[in-house]
């Protein structure tokens, strides 16, 4: 994913993930909407959105790196 020079909002991402959310597995966007309750830093919240941005028009392959990579920033 290319470097984006924008800064998301706690909103912005909310709203990426709403419109994203049925493209996720379940287990994967429960625990992402539990995630984004709390506080985050602008760098996550950044990583976030791009991570979710166009979720549904990736591969597959493509989701499950995105999955993954989802995963371990929510440890």
């Amino acid at each position: 994913m290319g470097a984006c020079n924008l800064n998301h909002s706690q909103q912005d991402v909310r709203l990426k993930f709403e419109s994203q959310k049925a493209f996720l597995p379940t287990e994967l966007g429960q625990t992402l909407d539990r995630y984004l309750e709390k506080g985050n830093s602008q760098e996550t919240l950044n990583e976030l959105f791009h991570l979710l941005k166009k979720y549904d028009l990736s591969s597959r392959g493509e989701q499950e790196s995105r999955n993954e990579k989802l995963k371990r920033m929510m440890l």
